[in-house]
């Protein structure tokens, strides 16, 4: 247990390291920052961390950051900014694919780190 919390603490300093390093463009309202920003609370679920479901700051996350994602041209470029940091903080796809149901977010299409930002 005691090497599962020092991983994931890791993990949140490395977070805090990469969100500074990526690509700080604006994506309309929201910058590929603050989206991933948004999910931090995700980290121990999406990674296979810590908890075995989402926590409730983690869905309030992600349900904030599907509403601000209100244009094609949005969602498409949070897709990218995700897809992106999911490669570099190893997320579990699996775990990317059950957050929108875990969270009650009425997605309509599957979130999948390989899935084609451009459909």
């Amino acid at each position: 247990m005691g090497k599962k919390i020092i991983a994931f603490l890791m993990l949140v300093m490395v977070l805090g390291l990469q969100v500074t390093t990526l690509d700080a463009h604006q994506i309309d309202d929201i910058s590929c920052s603050e989206a991933i920003v948004s999910l931090v609370s995700c980290a121990p679920f999406l990674t296979g961390v810590g908890q075995p479901t989402p926590s409730t700051s983690c869905c309030e996350g992600a349900q904030n950051l599907y509403q601000k994602a209100d244009t094609t041209q949005v969602r498409r470029d949070i897709c990218q900014c995700l897809k992106g940091a999911s490669i570099k903080f190893g997320v579990n796809s699996d775990k990317a694919k059950q957050l929108p149901q875990l969270c009650n977010i009425g997605l309509s299409f599957s979130f999948d780190p390989s899935i084609d930002c451009n459909t």
